[in-house]
């Protein structure tokens, strides 16, 4: 079969949402879609299952209703469609006000929005917040870390203008530490500049939780709930992703609408079902285990961290020791991109010549700005033209040395093409984790890593209590390690004082020519 016939037999066309998909080029076979039949019926019937109220994330008992979010008609009862309808005009009403400076913060109408959050917290806001303009021009800062040389950057370029910056701080349970050591921080320093905190907080979180009643009893000028059946890795057409958009002028109705309308196309059984297509190209390209890695590169640089925003999506529903039948099946895909055509002068080098062990898609837009782009050689060729011909050529080299490669165009960008963007990603997903028998609605791997750190700071907390109970001794590791019953791990001890005696909290090193026979003492 030539190209063209390859190319037009699976190729994916909407005029109504402006994006077209070439699959003709990841090696796609008769043999393959029949092998997969029953696969694909069964991943059908699993995500209609779940749009229809299935409790789909069995470790938390709990439905996945993301896709609810921009169609609450789909919602399993009232009471749930009435919340989405009604937050949607909360959102929209508070930030008019915001617009208007009937809210406004000590110094007068707010400026900036510092939004405090981690993962889908952080990462949905901040890809709204650097892919679309808003009307209203409300500077938008993150901090999405307990890093406090980060928290300090963030803050410095505050400084004389925290009475004008509006808080989002974003937290399910209210209890994850990330977000919450960097709300402490960032209330201290409003305390510290004579602002009250409350007169410029808002709280996302869910009903109930101590963010929502600490929100509550000090008089926060706002919250907003997360529902316990939406996840943080889709949490961005909520209130998470809504509220720091609205703020920010951004049409979230359009937003809304593109996810609505590529639900839609993507919800009907059907050979060019661009989410099926897209599941099945990473079955073929990986063989189902994720063989290869997948690289993901936007020619947008509205669309820079796009790769970053599918990393969380699809590693964290994906990436599973177990199917769901217990079976250990290591499964998952590696993904990783930035932007072109940056890369063509740094990993697509590797990508050309290099390991085989991966598959790309490369996004596009056709439309290269608003207005007339003016040409940059004698020829007439614009900058945009440059950024399509590199962007063609790369995926070109590639299929050339027998590279996998996707390519998906828009015809233009803007609020809808970035909703339908993720709705059509968080099809494909669901899809895909039907096919690999796996939960794409967990994460017990990212629990683990929360308990472990947890046991860590409680060991940091013994260390810190036995060197204060022996305060004028010089002990040694050995000495301390035995102390807090830790006499298998003096390594994690070794660097735990490390730590402590970095940050000058109360712990001193007495340094020896090696330093593993260091002293430390309570000072």
């Amino acid at each position: 079969m030539d190209d063209w016939s390859e190319f037009k037999k699976y190729l994916f066309r909407s005029d109504e949402l402006g994006m077209t998909i070439d699959f003709s080029q990841i090696g796609f076979s008769e043999r393959f879609f029949n092998g997969m039949a029953e696969k694909i019926a069964i991943a059908y019937e699993e995500m209609a299952a779940l749009e229809a109220g299935a409790t789909a994330n069995r470790d938390e008992n709990r439905m996945v209703g993301h896709y609810w979010l921009r169609n609450p008609n789909l919602a399993p009862s009232p009471e749930i469609r009435g919340n989405i309808d009604d937050g949607i005009e909360k959102i929209l009403k508070f930030a008019e006000q915001v617009h208007l400076g009937y809210l406004a913060g000590q110094d007068g109408k707010f400026e900036n929005v510092l939004c405090i959050g981690i993962g889908g917290s952080a990462l949905g806001p901040q890809l709204m917040c650097d892919s679309l303009d808003g009307d209203n021009k409300i500077n938008c800062y993150f901090v999405d870390n307990t890093d406090p040389d980060g928290i300090d950057l963030v803050l410095r370029k505050l400084v004389g203008r925290l009475g004008r910056t509006l808080v989002v701080v974003t937290s399910k349970s209210g209890s994850t530490p990330e977000p919450r050591n960097a709300m402490v921080e960032v209330m201290a320093a409003y305390e510290k500049n004579g602002y009250a905190f409350s007169r410029h907080a808002v709280a996302i979180t869910g009903q109930g939780s101590l963010l929502d009643k600490q929100a509550h009893s000090e008089g926060w000028i706002g919250r907003f709930p997360m529902w316990e059946w939406v996840g943080g890795r889709t949490s961005i057409f909520s209130a998470v992703g809504l509220l720091p958009a609205a703020l920010q002028g951004i049409f979230i109705k359009s937003f809304l609408a593109g996810a609505r309308d590529m639900d839609g196309i993507t919800r009907v059984a059907s050979f060019k079902n661009p989410a099926m297509m897209m599941a099945l190209a990473w079955y073929c390209a990986t063989d189902g285990v994720g063989k290869k890695d997948m690289v993901v590169i936007p020619y947008k640089d509205r669309l820079s961290n796009f790769a970053k925003y599918l990393q969380q999506l699809i590693m964290e529903s994906l990436g599973k020791e177990k199917d769901r039948d217990g079976n250990v099946v290591r499964q998952g895909l590696t993904v990783y991109g930035n932007k072109g055509s940056t890369d063509q002068h740094s990993f697509i080098q590797q990508l050309r010549d290099g390991l085989q062990n991966f598959f790309i898609t490369i996004i596009s837009v056709l439309k290269s700005r608003d207005g007339i782009s003016s040409a940059v050689d004698p020829s007439g060729m614009t900058s945009g033209d440059y950024l399509n011909g590199f962007a063609l050529g790369t995926a070109k080299a590639l299929c050339e040395n027998g590279t996998g490669v996707i390519q998906i165009s828009v015809d233009r960008f803007s609020e809808y093409e970035l909703g339908s963007l993720i709705a059509f990603y968080e099809r494909a997903v669901g899809f895909y984790a039907s096919m690999i028998n796996v939960n794409a609605y967990h994460q017990p791997g990212v629990e683990a890593g929360k308990k472990a750190a947890a046991e860590i700071l409680q060991i940091q907390r013994s260390i810190r209590s036995f060197l204060a109970g022996n305060k004028g001794k010089k002990l040694t590791i050995d000495a301390i390690a035995d102390g807090v019953d830790l006499k298998n791990q003096k390594a994690l001890v070794f660097k735990l004082l490390e730590h402590m005696t970095a940050n000058g909290n109360g712990i001193k090193r007495n340094l020896s020519a090696e330093i593993l026979t260091s002293t430390y003492e309570a000072v």
